[in-house]
């Protein structure tokens, strides 16, 4: 063996007359700091930095060798060969200890690409072949080290590195690709099994995209079905010739790529606001969510994800394009092989559908799936435009038109009137969920600390017309009365003059406040539509510490802020809308709690200790958050000093399917809160909860009804 071996290396050797060389010399110093990297992940994976530099250290080692071999006249085959198995064994490692670190075991791909293509090249020896070479292949090499170490260390938010892995991934993935597409390409004999072997890979994503469900909950079995819409196109395709028949391939690859993306869409919709997309006006979303991207990530990170989310589907608009232009191409080639296949698919159709075969989803096998969409959302779009004459005319019927608060709110005269909405705040926080014992935990010691002070609570449960975002939705819902449940009717609804809670107090004589931590930029509704005096958001709320992610102002300065601004002795009754968002994105970091005397303007942040993440992913860091707003919620009744405060407070809908499954309801708790005995007295008859916990069974009413039970309650006598 040792004798083989010498002579292996030695032929490896024999240009540079026996000698390692300069280059190789370098390069076995990289393997040597590859060999203590994989102690580190083995023996000590904590200790994060050391790995990270270590890792560093061997990359930047990786272009010292090669530049030694091209200077000093060096380079071998071995010498190549040597510097790509010590680079494949540094990404292997690595990929290996960010996989523990952060439990996603998809992540060993990225580490297994080179041994994965060494397996495929043993099974199909063509793939070894040589290619020309890319720079932007070794660009591509290098930013699987730099992201692993990157994500290895930490340092980012848990979504940034699970985006940026997937990207890397994706990187990876297009360059063996492309790789193995060249090798195809440069070798002429096999130019008909490629030929064979792309449109196969059409026919398969056609099929797949014409199979797949909007709905996540079907599961991936519902696929297992002979989709009508592509028999009928084969059938279109057969049956048709010349232009005809090219109009046809091109106007099937383009309707392809759409419903590729409304299906997408819908997948998506359905798992964050648990409804399909609505394309008249769920595309002005986009705007929405790439401001959250960017205000969660950060502008570097944030503007990155938001280009590869473009990036990603162009390119499947592009695939999927290609993939029915490809499938077209091939039917029309060969119209005797489609016409049987046709006639078979067709009768196989027809009797799954006599006899109501299904999947084991309960999906039937006579798949209409991308029928049953477009008609779905053909469907709703004539639901969109009858509902908007009728939404017109629910908003011209205002009960309170011309009414002012002193003759439909007397008995809150005097009073500082605040609408609280807790982002996120749904009925899984307090029921039957991992988080509920945190949140009922906060919030039965808040009941106990409010009546120390002198306040007391009833609670009880609304049903949000919305679910995990578009918190706007909940917000116009409450304060005109109105079930408020698209987009399309809260755009119509600001281009009226409809009359709001917030709108009535300013017909009365109160100083209105919409307070708005979470925007950077001017809201014209706040005065046109809502009324408000004044508006506060991150820009002139005074604060000035560090950034959370999303939330730019912690929850707790932001109701401090406005006791500084609003709440001083001898103000004038005011009524408010404060929202507080810190609990509304789960992967952004939870500010500290901090005494009240030094919250300064913010700045006291920066020192501070932040709390340690929670294990348990998104759902533990919801509950924290949650957590925290409550319980700054009742730091501030206990330290603004203001016996006529009356507050409401209320989540705005339940938190995305993400955290709360996919069977969640839209209802939140609700919490009427006052110093007054008077104005709990007034609710009594509601049947509420004594506490800001309601009980299981508490009454559950519909968000709009809200104001008009709100109106009668405190109506004069």
């Amino acid at each position: 063996m040792r004798s083989v071996h010498r002579g292996v290396v030695g032929r490896a050797l024999d240009p540079l007359g026996g000698r390692l060389g300069p280059a190789n010399a370098v390069t076995v110093g990289r393997s040597v700091l590859v060999v203590v990297v994989a102690v580190l992940v083995v023996a000590a994976p904590t200790a994060r930095w050391p790995i990270a530099g270590l890792a560093t250290f061997a990359l930047v080692l990786d272009g010292v060798d090669g530049w030694v071999a091209r200077r000093t006249g060096t380079v071998t085959p071995f010498g190549a060969r040597f510097d790509m198995e010590v680079d494949a064994a540094l990404v292997l490692i690595l990929a290996v200890h960010v996989a523990g670190q952060l439990g996603i075991g998809w992540v060993l791909f990225i580490g297994a690409a080179r041994y994965l293509l060494a397996i495929g090249v043993w099974v199909a020896p063509w793939l070894g072949s040589p290619v020309p070479q890319r720079y932007w292949r070794k660009v591509v090499a290098v930013l699987q080290v730099v992201t692993l170490v990157v994500v290895g260390t930490g340092v980012l938010p848990r979504t940034a590195d699970r985006l940026a892995l997937a990207g890397a991934g994706l990187a990876l993935a297009v360059s063996f690709g492309t790789q193995v597409w060249e090798v195809r390409r440069f070798r002429p004999t096999a130019s008909r099994r490629s030929a064979v072997l792309a449109s196969g890979v059409a026919v398969v994503l056609a099929w797949a995209v014409l199979a797949a469900p909007d709905d996540v909950r079907q599961g991936l079995a519902s696929m297992a079905q002979i989709p009508l819409e592509g028999l009928v196109a084969v059938g279109l395709v057969v049956l048709t010739g010349g232009r005809v028949r090219a109009v046809l391939a091109v106007l099937g690859a383009l309707l392809l790529a759409v419903v590729a993306v409304v299906k997408l869409a819908d997948l998506g919709f359905r798992v964050s606001l648990g409804r399909a997309f609505d394309p008249p006006t769920d595309f002005s979303y986009a705007g929405s969510a790439a401001g959250l991207a960017r205000d969660s990530l950060g502008p570097f990170v944030g503007t990155l994800v938001v280009v590869l989310a473009v990036g990603l589907t162009l390119g499947l608009v592009a695939g999927v394009g290609w993939a029915g232009w490809r499938t077209a191409r091939l039917v029309a080639t060969r119209p005797v092989t489609s016409t049987r296949v046709l006639v078979v698919g067709g009768a196989a159709w027809a009797v799954a559908a006599a006899v109501g075969l299904q999947t084991p989803t309960g999906t039937p096998v006579a798949g209409r799936a991308t029928a049953g969409v477009a008609a779905a959302h053909v469907t709703q779009l004539r639901a969109d435009l009858a509902d908007r004459g009728r939404f017109g005319a629910r908003i011209a019927a205002d009960p309170l038109a011309g009414a002012t608060a002193t003759s439909e709110l007397g008995a809150l005269r005097g009073k500082d009137v605040l609408v609280v909405f807790v982002e996120s705040y749904g009925r899984y926080a307090v029921e039957d969920s991992p988080v509920a014992p945190g949140v009922t935990d906060v919030l039965r010691r808040g009941t106990d600390d409010l009546a120390a002070a002198g306040f007391s609570a009833r609670s009880g449960f609304l049903t949000s017309p919305t679910y995990g975002g578009i918190s706007w939705l909940a917000h116009s819902t409450l304060e005109s009365g109105l079930w408020v449940d698209r987009q399309g009717r809260y755009d119509q609804l600001l281009t009226t003059s409809r009359t709001t809670l917030t709108g009535l107090f300013a017909r009365s004589g109160w100083r209105t406040v919409c307070d708005v931590p979470a925007n950077r930029h001017d809201w014209p509704p706040a005065s046109s539509f809502y009324h408000c005096d004044q508006t506060y958001d991150a820009r002139n709320i005074g604060y000035h510490g560090p950034a959370y992610g999303y939330p730019p102002v912690p929850d707790e300065f932001t109701l401090a802020a406005f006791a500084r601004d609003e709440l001083q002795p001898g103000h004038a009754p005011v009524m408010a809308e404060i929202d507080l968002v810190t609990s509304h994105a789960p992967w952004s970091p939870i500010p500290p709690l901090l005494p009240w005397a030094d919250l300064g303007n913010g700045t006291s942040y920066a020192a501070a200790a932040r709390p340690q993440p929670r294990p348990g992913g998104e759902r533990a860091a919801y509950g924290a958050g949650i957590e925290y707003s409550l319980a700054s919620l009742v730091d501030f009744v206990k330290n603004a000093g203001d016996p006529n405060l009356v507050l409401v407070v209320l989540g705005d809908h339940q938190p995305y399917a993400a955290v709360s499954g996919t069977h969640a309801g839209h209802d939140v708790p609700i919490s009427v809160i006052a110093h007054d005995p008077a104005v709990l007295a007034a609710v009594n008859d509601w049947g509420w909860t004594a506490g800001l916990l309601p009980a299981a069974d508490a009454p559950v009413w519909p968000m709009d009804t809200f104001p008009g039970r709100f109106l009668t309650a405190y109506r004069n006598p």
